[in-house]
């Protein structure tokens, strides 16, 4: 069969789970672009002070030779990368001297990102990131492709892994009776210019104005004051400002106000939306960002009530995606489930996340009174739950959170006790799941009701995963 050289319809999809297509290349400006961001860094490695050691005439000729050779070495890798759909695989081709090739199963495939950089939104072109089980980095970073070309190829990307994951009874997705699955057919991201228009199950829309004032009740904003009253000492007391005393201040300024100013402009026209192929979550402002999440990907989800944002009745939600390392903060967008929103807004999420999940059921079970011992104020935050759908344990005292963890996703169940709580006979249950770092805690149970807490757990997570696998 003679492959066409453009990406087929995603009707074609079943196709390229049989057969192989020919070796395709990134768009020719990616040389451009990768060795623009390459020579804009060594420019900055030269600073101002090879300026005055090389003179003017020395400094432009090695800015020039830098972007020279820059570019020569992005034109040699754009000419030995490529990539191509072989059965189930995607496979990545690079290098010169040392030949490298990547094969991604796609039924590992966790989450697509399209991403928009500014200067590839001004070239119409994109780069496609895939998180994979297992990997510590994105996988198969293509960059640059045509906006329409990424989009088509993540469209293809999704339907071959799930046609890959109905063949395998043991790789069923425990979102099948989702909303995810129930997303009517033909629809596209309307947001890429020039897929095809066709409406959207909008989930949550995120008002630009609620994002900016979020971050303004930002505790990062109090460190500026206390940034600035240096230099405010020196000029009151009439004493001479030092350039380590300036730059200290404008230092801590900018660190201050950065990771509120990042998230605005990460966040910005936040909009999630239900497609046939996942979670579909799409920010961004001077580089857009379109992250599809497919249905049972989603391993865990934390609720989180910063002090500052009750009064709002504000809470965010963060995501835990098996293969994909995220630190769960608010400069990571990859975790970002909900920057900002009402409680019906996370709970019209977690509807999609974690089907059957009902926010406002959630009532905990405090801690026993002796648990006080071991930290009063902590004590009073903690409490879990054995909700229908999930393991539910909250934390925290100014800023509460609420861990979320589905009984299908648990791997492992087990009880920790320390000194101080074999004394007060206490301990605590942690639950594990797929990932680094991705588990839950219920800290400070009595003894005898963590060991039936770790058993209910285990149990629970066996029917739930049987269920699973059964279809049921």
């Amino acid at each position: 069969m003679t492959a066409s050289p453009h990406l087929e319809p995603v009707g074609s999809a079943q196709a390229a789970v049989e057969t192989g297509e020919p070796r395709r290349r990134l768009h020719p400006l990616s040389p451009l672009l990768r060795g623009g961001r390459l020579a804009v860094l060594a420019v900055a490695a030269l600073s101002w002070r090879g300026l005055d050691d090389l003179g003017v005439k020395r400094w432009l000729f090695a800015v020039g030779a830098i972007g020279v050779l820059t570019l020569i070495a992005s034109a040699v890798h754009w000419a030995f990368t490529g990539y191509h759909l072989v059965g189930r695989e995607l496979r990545v081709y690079e290098g010169l001297l040392w030949r490298r090739t990547r094969a991604i199963p796609l039924e590992r495939l966790q989450s697509v990102e399209l991403v928009r950089p500014l200067l590839a939104r001004l070239t119409g072109l994109a780069e496609l990131r895939l998180e994979v089980v297992g990997a510590h980095r994105t996988e198969a970073p293509l960059a640059f492709l045509r906006v329409q070309e990424a989009a088509d190829l993540r469209t293809r990307l999704l339907a071959v892994r799930t046609a890959a994951l109905a063949q395998s009874p043991l790789a069923q997705s425990p979102s099948a009776q989702s909303p995810l699955a129930q997303s009517p057919p033909g629809l596209s991201d309307p947001r890429i210019p020039g897929a095809s228009r066709a409406p959207q199950q909008v989930v949550v829309a995120v008002g630009n104005r609620d994002l900016v004032v979020s971050q303004l009740l930002r505790p990062h904003w109090w460190l500026i004051p206390v940034a600035i009253l240096a230099p405010v000492f020196f000029l009151v007391t009439g004493r001479d400002l030092s350039l380590i005393t300036v730059a200290s201040t404008v230092t801590a300024t900018i660190g201050a106000a950065l990771p509120p100013v990042r998230a605005i402009m990460s966040d910005w026209q936040f909009t999630a939306s239900v497609e046939p192929d996942g979670l579909r979550l799409h920010r961004g402002l001077t580089e857009t960002r379109t992250q599809t999440v497919p249905p049972g990907r989603i391993q865990a989800v934390t609720v989180i009530w910063p002090l500052l944002w009750r009064g709002s009745s504000w809470v965010r939600a963060v995501m835990d995606i098996a293969g994909v390392p995220t630190r769960r903060e608010q400069t990571d967008e990859r975790a970002r489930l909900l920057p900002v929103g009402t409680i019906d807004d996370a709970q019209r999420m977690l509807g999609v996340a974690l089907p059957g999940f009902w926010l406002r059921s959630v009532v905990v079970a405090p801690v026993p009174v002796r648990a006080y011992l071991l930290g009063p104020v902590r004590a009073a935050g903690l409490g879990y739950q054995l909700n229908t759908t999930v393991f539910a344990t909250r934390s925290g005292v100014l800023t509460r959170e609420l861990r979320l963890v589905p009984y299908a996703r648990i791997q492992s169940v087990r009880i920790r006790q320390g000194p101080l709580q074999r004394l007060l006979r206490l301990a605590s249950v942690h639950v594990d799941c797929a990932g680094e770092g991705v588990h839950a805690v219920a800290p400070h149970r009595d003894a005898r009701e963590a060991r039936a807490l770790a058993t209910a757990l285990a149990e629970r997570a066996h029917w739930a995963r049987r269920s699973v696998h059964s279809g049921a």
